[in-house]
């Protein structure tokens, strides 16, 4: 016998969503907070962002505290001039928070952070807006699995229920006694999916991902950090706003 339609559990707990201003000011103090408990405070940049690699992050530096909020919010909880700075010299880090950046509130040595986020640079597959790092060709006959990225003898031939996908995305394949095949584009060695510098669409990162071909590079870049014992701050990225003009 079928369910009732009206036989239905009503909870009447309701959950209380935390409002825009009680994140802010909980950011805010959070901020002035770990400014009396650490001894230096960094600004990074995060390229190609990916919520995993992040985690990463903030497991690897368990000890210290990061946050990726609201940059208007950091910058005034750090202090726009000497008059709103809760410490000395730590408003000259206010111009750095631009873009996809945040905070990372940490005891260990300038050294250390920039060796790690040196060190850890795992590669992701590209997402569609994203500039292209590197040339990608499929090599003409018979389709493999990585497309010439390893060598022939180490892969195997793409599946034949992936053949109608290709031709979906433009690629000019057929199936020959059961193997996918790239014919030949206007006598050119290969069908060119990408190349170094152009803005991928969905379609080239769809291919680039079939054929396990990642270009996207997650990037933990140092700005700049404040130091409790100089009391200054340093600049670190290459390029960027020398001190004088802090």
């Amino acid at each position: 016998m079928p369910v009732s339609k009206r036989a239905r559990v009503v909870h009447e707990s309701k959950t209380i969503k935390k409002s825009h201003k009680e994140q802010t000011r909980r950011l805010f103090a959070n901020v002035r907070e770990c400014l009396e408990q650490y001894d230096y405070l960094f600004v990074f940049s995060v390229n190609n962002m990916r919520n995993t690699y992040l985690k990463d992050v903030r497991t690897d530096f368990s000890d210290s505290r990061l946050f990726f909020g609201k940059t208007k919010v950091m910058a005034i909880a750090l202090g726009h001039n000497p008059e709103t700075e809760v410490v000395p010299n730590l408003h000259k880090l206010s111009p750095f928070l631009t873009g996809a950046v945040g905070l990372l509130f940490t005891s260990r040595d300038p050294e250390s952070v920039k060796a790690h986020f040196d060190s850890y640079r795992p590669l992701d597959f590209a997402r569609a807006g994203t500039v292209s790092t590197r040339s990608f060709t499929i090599p003409n006959g018979v389709v493999y699995s990585r497309a010439g990225e390893i060598p022939v003898s180490e892969d195997d031939p793409i599946s034949h229920t992936v053949e109608p996908t290709l031709r979906k995305l433009s690629i000019p394949t057929r199936l020959v006694k059961g193997k996918v095949m790239l014919e030949l584009v206007d006598g050119e060695e290969g069908y060119s999916v990408c190349k170094e510098g152009e803005t991928l669409d969905s379609r080239q990162t769809t291919l680039l991902k079939m054929f396990g071909v990642a270009t996207a590079e997650f990037r933990v870049d140092v700005k700049a950090y404040w130091s409790r014992e100089k009391e200054e701050v340093t600049v670190l990225e290459e390029g960027g706003m020398d001190i004088e003009e802090l």
